[in-house]
């Protein structure tokens, strides 16, 4: 089964163009099994998720994108806004109570140096990404993102074993 875990729409985010339809008209297109919906600090209103869904007759589940002082987090089980979400631990512990699931979202934003300059940048710049005790929180990575780069994805995909492999 695939499902798109980060998707924004229009007008909720600036991050899309698309209108919830549009979304998963183009998901089917794209071949998925289903999308989330993860508006930036925006929770969807549960009867507004299962129209769409029937709408469609397409899976789609409500999550939120979480800014927090350690960066962004999707974060699945929550149904509404909770002062102290801005902290990583605080999150956590909210999404955890809720049996739901957290996952840092491009986790190459605020770690990977703009310009590497010298042998042993990219590995330096990996290390100290992977040692982000908020990653601890965390049970998986986003490890391609659409608007990301290739070399920001390529980031991603090597940061994701370095902080999922004690687990």
């Amino acid at each position: 089964m695939l499902i798109d875990l980060h998707t924004h729409t229009q007008p909720l985010s600036h991050d899309s163009v698309l209108s919830p339809d549009q979304l998963v008209e183009a998901a089917r297109a794209a071949g998925l099994d289903g999308v989330c919906l993860t508006e930036h600090d925006f929770f969807w209103d549960s009867d507004q998720v299962r129209e769409l869904q029937e709408r469609h007759n397409f899976l789609v589940i409500p999550g939120v994108e979480v800014n927090t002082e350690d960066g962004h987090f999707l974060a699945f089980g929550l149904d509404r806004f909770v002062y102290g979400m801005h902290r990583t631990a605080d999150l956590a512990e909210m999404v955890n109570a809720a049996g739901g699931a957290l996952v840092a979202a491009h986790p190459y934003r605020r770690q990977l140096p703009f310009d590497l300059r010298h042998d042993g940048d990219w590995t330096e710049a990996l290390e100290r990404a992977a040692s982000n005790p908020a990653y601890a929180h965390v049970c998986a990575m986003e490890a391609h993102n659409g608007r990301g780069s290739a070399r920001e994805n390529a980031f991603a995909r090597e940061i994701r074993p370095l902080v999922l492999r004690e687990r």
